[in-house]
């Protein structure tokens, strides 16, 4: 229990005109003794003051940010405003060469006042896939999206997306959700990630839903000409297919905050998004990579590189600090 500081001399003064031993007295009033000679000592040496409650973090911290550092992560914030606390963290590291925790940038836009709410609502992944795949074009994931286009009706997104690296490989924007437009799609995608030229000692399999254009004859006979294997979710359980489902989601949070009126500027905004996923978007679950650093082989040079950017900073924050202590 906590007492003000007018209790606390209340009870030194009954302690002090009492008749009784101090132990007796302080077990009637329910105070530990330690607590009051603590209590006690601070009135002897410093008077009412002392008996005012102390805060409890310490004086000076030597892993503080330097205020110079903080102005510049709210001046990116300010210039970047769609950027999570998260991600401002990763760009302030990779950009600038010093390494702030996503904590630290999020307590002090929360001082700032720089902390909205989504506009949407984020739905968590689980921890880990249970059969991960270890390296890129090893699985493929494809599905449909549909778009609509004010004036034009329904339009289809096919996409290619790599399992491992969360990379879209390819995509097309299609009238029809046929197997011709699956196997347009995978041929640009081969086209793209130089599979149809390698010589590999597996082609990349290819993981679906059951749609028609899935299971159809047509697919299954141009799959066995590329030697590529095809495997299919359960039905009704679009987990399985899980990071396209979110590449999805990802996609028309952003994209359909617009409305279109000529199919040409849908196409357009899916690219520039596309583009920005692909090559500017960090990944939470890629150890905030970039889809096309873990796709192209980059992964382990970034993040050694940010472990020695971290190793310096907390060096120099040391050394700031033994500084300023001196």
């Amino acid at each position: 229990m906590r007492y003000p500081a007018s209790e606390k001399l209340e009870i030194i003064r009954q302690v002090e005109r009492s008749h009784l031993p101090a132990k007796q007295t302080l077990d009637l009033l329910g105070i530990p003794r330690t607590t009051f000679y603590r209590w006690y000592d601070r009135y002897l040496s410093l008077g009412k003051a002392g008996l005012e409650d102390r805060a409890s973090c310490p004086a000076r911290v030597w892993n503080r940010i330097p205020d110079k550092v903080r102005d510049e992560i709210i001046e990116l914030a300010l210039d970047e405003p769609e950027l999570s606390p998260r991600e401002l963290a990763v760009r302030f590291t990779d950009t600038k060469r010093y390494f702030v925790s996503e904590a630290s940038v999020y307590r002090l836009l929360k001082a700032q006042d720089l902390i909205t709410s989504p506009a949407f609502v984020v739905i968590k992944a689980a921890d880990e896939f249970r059969d991960k795949t270890s390296r890129p074009n090893q699985l493929w994931q494809t599905d449909f999206t549909y778009f609509k286009v004010v004036g034009w009706g329904w339009f289809y997104l096919s996409t290619i997306l790599d399992d491992y690296s969360r990379y879209v490989i390819a995509w097309r924007l299609c009238t029809t959700m046929k197997a011709s437009d699956v196997t347009a799609t995978l041929e640009d995608a081969l086209v793209a990630s130089g599979c149809d030229r390698a010589k590999v000692a597996h082609r990349p399999r290819l993981l679906s839903d059951n749609g028609s254009s899935y299971i159809s004859g047509e697919l299954a006979d141009w799959m066995a000409s590329q030697d590529m294997d095809h495997v299919r979710g359960a039905p009704r359980h679009p987990q399985t297919q899980g990071k396209i489902e979110r590449w999805h989601q990802t996609l028309k949070n952003r994209v359909l905050l617009e409305n279109y009126y000529l199919p040409g500027a849908l196409e357009t905004a899916i690219a520039d998004f596309i583009d920005h996923y692909n090559h500017h978007r960090y990944h939470e679950s890629l150890g905030n990579l970039i889809p096309a650093d873990v796709y192209l082989g980059r992964a382990e040079a970034i993040l050694r590189r940010r472990r020695e950017i971290k190793a310096r900073t907390i060096e120099k924050r040391r050394l700031l600090h033994r500084q300023t202590a001196a």
